[in-house]
């Protein structure tokens, strides 16, 4: 780290990381090398870089689970709030760092919502438990949950679930590992919005473990960048943000707006969209009002193309203790055709993931039936249906099964006896650019790695239908874009891909044809492009368009602009004052 970078005024530390050397057991390199680190009382920090970078790993040193937990070779000081972590237990730290897991699911672990924020503060024996749970339920939004069993909630109910209760025990600092991996782009703002003002209003210390950038603008007061198991610098964010280059070069691409700017020849940092709107229209007085789009979208709906998937008047739900069934799809009606890329959108617990394991063939609707490639699901067994249909799970570490890649791979071709199998699986892994990591345990791979691990056991089950689920979710920036890429590689092998996701970035690049969820009934069947110049969908799906998209109907853009490429050349065309 350069001198005037390590120089950043600090006035009063509650984190301070010396020398700080981690080396997993068994690894043959340290996780985290020499690390130098300050945190001051009340900041925002966003802690960012590519995946492998050791960024969670040193959260993690702030709570005491490295080296408590995670035991391995540990070398240095972490003082957090002026104890030393080495001499202080896990449980005493959580009094001063609460911290919500990238897989926040697994630290739940009571019955109810109430139950699960109350365990903390009744479980350390304060006498105002009743109290910290109220208040914090209130803090998150969720006190109309307090009653509901936390399997019934969905990705981003319970992500809020898990940061309540560790606001119960009053912490100084609240670590959030990828807080908006799994959330519709509504609540991830929401989410953001509330751990500002806990940051603002109560003077708790937040760090985010973050890859989306534009987060980072809009929220965070500093960034540290690792690379390599060690911290590169800590700066402002806005001098951080200065720095595009090198975040792009380790994977923190800069947000689409200052992206936007830059291609358009705009100088200066903007953290939003108002703010780049407002440079735009002064450096350029009278924007194009269109992106110039070359025709009509293709008719989502084309008949001539056959079915691969169809559903007819579906309604699903799932027993709740009390013996009522709660629904999640209600009355549905699609039909998929060849040659779709299907975007699935819409709010947590919307239906997305119910209704694609209802096409899959994983569960029987309770009423209504889909037929997959003209056949009922009712009819088999949803282990044949896998020759047809191919669901990856969001989190790819449930698809590995074997102790390699290639065995992962390999189960499918092998179970049905295919004697060309071996063949299947070279091909395969060559597609996915995954022959060099053949021999290792799909668990051991970094975030983009075992998407496209998971995608080749997808390929090898030589499917119609390929459905994803949040497929880019906790990916930095660069993994994600090969996932995208990959995706459309796959036109070829793959009858129709159906995705379930709240990127907005991915709808706007990849699909062709996007399906909104509201309440388990489809509120829209359209286009990315007239999508995201609806507003009355966008509120009902809770949406976000892209920001590039925001800045086009910031500026009057009729249609807006999916992409810095389509803004860059409409802009391209504007009449610039000398």
């Amino acid at each position: 780290m350069a001198p005037q970078e390590a120089q950043r005024a600090v006035t009063d530390p509650i984190i301070e990381v010396r020398d700080l050397s981690f080396r997993y057991p068994g690894a043959d390199r340290d996780t985290l090398r020499n690390v130098d680190l300050t945190i001051e009382r009340g900041d925002f920090v966003a802690v960012v870089g590519g995946n492998g970078s050791g960024k969670t790993t040193l959260c993690k040193t702030f709570n005491g689970l490295v080296p408590h937990y995670w035991s391995g070779e540990f070398a240095g000081v972490v003082r957090v709030a002026g104890e030393d972590t080495w001499d202080t237990s896990v449980a005493r730290l959580s009094w001063s760092v609460g911290y919500v897991y990238q897989d926040f699911q697994n630290q739940l672990v009571r019955p109810t919502v109430r139950d699960e924020v109350a365990f903390g503060p009744i479980n350390f024996g304060f006498d105002d438990h009743a109290e910290r749970t109220q208040d914090a339920l209130a803090a998150v939004g969720i006190a109309d949950l307090a009653d509901r069993f936390v399997w019934q909630l969905s990705g981003g109910q319970a992500h809020r679930v898990a940061l309540a209760s560790v606001l119960a025990l009053r912490p100084e600092v609240i670590v959030v590992d990828e807080p908006v991996a799994e959330l519709d782009p509504a609540s991830a703002h929401d989410v953001y919005e509330r751990l500002t003002q806990l940051n603002r209003e109560h003077g708790i210390t937040v760090i985010t473990i973050e890859h989306h950038a534009e987060f980072i603008a809009q929220y965070a007061r500093s960034v540290v960048l690792m690379s390599d198991g060690a911290p590169v610098w800590h700066l402002p964010s806005g001098e951080a943000l200065a720095r595009a280059g090198e975040l792009a070069d380790h994977g923190i691409p800069a947000p689409q707006v200052v992206d936007a700017l830059r291609r358009i020849g705009v100088d200066g940092v903007a953290r939003s969209v108002s703010e780049a709107a407002e440079l735009v229209r002064a450096r350029i007085p009278d924007p194009p009002v269109s992106v110039g789009c070359a025709g009509p979208a293709p008719d989502a709906n084309d008949v001539a193309r056959p079915v691969v998937v169809r559903a007819r008047s579906v309604s699903h739900g799932f027993r709740s203790v009390s013996g009522e069934v709660q629904p999640v799809i209600d009355g549905l009606d699609l039909a998929l055709r060849a040659g779709e890329r299907v975007a699935l959108i819409g709010g947590n617990g919307s239906g997305k993931t119910t209704l694609m394991r209802l096409l899959a063939g994983i569960h029987v609707p309770r009423s209504g039936d889909v037929e997959l490639e003209g056949e009922s699901t009712r009819t088999k067994r949803a282990g044949r249906l896998a020759e047809r249909a191919a669901y990856l799970y969001q989190h790819p570490e449930r698809m590995f099964l074997k102790s390699s890649v290639r065995d992962d791979v390999a189960l499918f071709p092998q179970s049905r006896r295919d004697p060309a199998a071996d063949a299947v699986v070279d091909r395969i892994l060559e597609r996915v650019r995954l022959t060099d990591f053949a021999d290792r345990d799909g668990r051991t791979l970094s975030g983009g790695q075992q998407r496209r691990a998971t995608l080749a056991i997808g390929l090898a089950m030589r499917p119609a239908l390929l459905l994803l689920d949040e497929p880019t979710a906790s990916l930095d920036v660069a993994s994600r874009d090969d996932v995208i890429e990959m995706l459309a590689e796959l036109g070829d092998e793959i009858s129709c891909t159906v995705i379930a996701t709240h990127d907005m970035h991915l709808v706007a690049e990849w699909a062709t044809r996007v399906i909104a969820l509201d309440g388990g009934r489809i509120v829209a069947d359209t286009t990315p492009r007239e999508l995201f110049a609806a507003d009355e969908i966008l509120r009902a799906a809770r949406l976000v368009p892209p920001q590039v998209t925001q800045l086009g109907r910031a500026l009057g853009m009729d249609p807006p602009p999916l992409t810095v490429d389509e803004f860059a050349a409409a802009l391209g065309r504007a009449e610039v004052p000398a």
